[in-house]
């Protein structure tokens, strides 16, 4: 893996995420304060330069987890509304099952539930037959990225369902859990991901639909 943002020095690095959390502590104005963004700016930054491959990426990246991040931790302090349940997908790698289950969850929900996605263990990147899986069905997660599993994000979190990542899912009380025992895509050929694809289409159409009945 290169160095922090390819190559960029110490100085350049830290200029970069001050701009960044300059940008987040203007938009979480009156609910955190500019000391706040900023160290959850640059702690996502530490998070993901441990496993993002494309360093190139990782401002945007940084930006985009700092602020899923913040959101998910004003949820938690009541401070921001949580208008439509939060679920949240948990695998070991980030990179294939959780991915799937976003993705499609998001089609399904439009928008009446919120979906996030995390790692025990995050992956430098996806798997490259997950991305072509959902592709062929006409969904675009070429933007997406491993991400890890942070307190932030499961405190905001409804309805939490864990594939395969074990003793590493915390558990919480009053929180909803599901355990579905799927296969690991990682590393399988494409009907093999195929096959995940359809058994998690299904499972996910159930839970969105069972939320969006009892919430409508």
């Amino acid at each position: 893996m290169d160095g922090p943002f390819d190559g960029m020095d110490t100085r350049d690095v830290d200029y970069v995420l001050g701009q960044i959390a300059k940008r987040l502590s203007s938009r979480f104005t009156g609910v955190f304060g500019p000391e706040t963004v900023e160290r959850y700016v640059f702690e996502s930054y530490m998070y993901l330069h441990r496993t993002v491959r494309l360093q190139t990426h990782l401002p945007a990246l940084t930006e985009n987890f700092a602020t899923e991040r913040l959101t998910a931790l004003a949820q938690v302090e009541g401070t921001i509304d949580k208008p439509v349940p939060e679920v949240l997908f948990l695998c070991a790698y980030n990179a294939g099952r959780s991915q799937l289950a976003t993705a499609l969850a998001d089609r399904y929900a439009q928008g009446r539930v919120h979906v996030r996605c995390a790692g025990s263990h995050p992956a430098g990147g996806l798997d490259h037959n997950v991305v072509e899986a959902l592709d062929e069905w006409g969904i675009d997660i070429s933007r997406a990225y491993p991400k890890p599993l942070t307190p932030d994000v499961l405190g905001a979190s409804d309805v939490i369902v864990t594939m395969g990542c074990g003793d590493a899912c915390p558990v919480l009380a009053g929180k909803r859990y599901l355990d579905w025992d799927i296969p690991d895509p990682a590393g399988k050929d494409l009907p093999f991901v195929r096959s995940v694809r359809d058994d998690i289409d299904a499972r996910v159409k159930a839970l969105i639909d069972g939320l969006t009945l009892t919430t409508s």
